[in-house]
């Protein structure tokens, strides 16, 4: 047992009623100690129901848990007690994430950013939504300008459906596995050459991971860059995978995400099939 859970542990013995409970059922939720942190943050709920952090706590750890209903109903509690609770907030927003609703993620980041304003974490994940969903309104608007029979008023970039024949990946996306070996697809340099394996490329995946979890942001989504000659996106197809995509600097990355996505879907298809 690290020295810290057991200082804690002995304070908690010493004196049931502290609120060190809430400072022990973290530590030994990060330290992967799921079940004991879940003993300890009940018992001390318990002592506390209209403590929003205990709320919080319990959430996190049955987020951690994979019950994510359970999770919502406890960050709710929670903002019931502090309407501006910042990780109430930021577990909301995670949980729209998961279930891919990403206009109801919007004002809890909003919220936790103004509670929080600097919190870098809920700060960048408030940039990449609003960046993904200018993305999607902008395939709703080119979809209802055509639907209407009138010209996009810009240059139309092939709509996700249409960019990936079937049975296929398409140009410009790669998957890999935790090596950097290509198990599909392909990427080619400026000057044409292969990208082929790229190991630094899957390793962007773990760092990902990495970051996410040291953030306490739950699982990551995908990484993107922008740059003057292109943009790319990375995600996991799989836990043990990568998914890489190229495109011209004037796909913007929201539209971006969404090819990715779908190549994502294929993906995990190809890849049960060669298992």
């Amino acid at each position: 047992m690290p020295d810290a859970i057991r200082r804690l542990t002995q304070e908690l013995a010493a004196d049931p009623t502290s609120l060190v409970f809430l400072e022990l059922a973290e530590s030994l939720r990060q330290s992967g100690q799921l079940v004991s942190a879940w003993k300890v943050a009940r018992a001390g709920l318990g002592r506390y129901p209209e403590v929003a952090d205990a709320h919080d706590l319990c959430a996190r750890i049955l987020a951690d848990q994979g019950d994510r209903a359970a999770a919502r109903d406890a960050w709710r509690r929670a903002l019931e007690l502090a309407p501006q609770h910042v990780g109430a907030h930021k577990g909301l927003a995670f949980i729209c994430f998961c279930e891919g609703d990403l206009q109801s993620a919007m004002p809890h980041l909003e919220a936790a950013r103004a509670a929080a304003p600097q919190d870098e974490g809920v700060a960048t994940a408030l940039a990449r939504l609003r960046v993904a969903l200018e993305g999607i309104d902008v395939l709703s608007r080119d979809r209802a300008v055509q639907a209407a029979g009138e010209a996009p008023v810009r240059a139309p970039v092939a709509e996700p459906e249409e960019a990936l024949a079937d049975g296929e990946l398409g140009p410009g996306i790669v998957v890999l596995d935790g090596q950097g070996l290509r198990l599909a697809g392909d990427l080619t340099r400026a000057d044409g050459a292969s990208v082929g394996d790229a190991a630094h490329l899957a390793g962007v995946a773990r760092e990902a991971a990495r970051a996410a979890r040291l953030l306490e942001l739950g699982e990551w989504q995908h990484v993107s860059a922008e740059s003057a000659d292109g943009n790319v996106l990375v995600l996991a197809p799989t836990p043990t995978t990568a998914l890489v995509i190229v495109r011209p600097a004037e796909v913007p990355v929201g539209r971006l995400a969404l090819l990715a996505e779908q190549a994502a879907r294929r993906a995990r298809v190809m890849l049960a099939d060669l298992t």
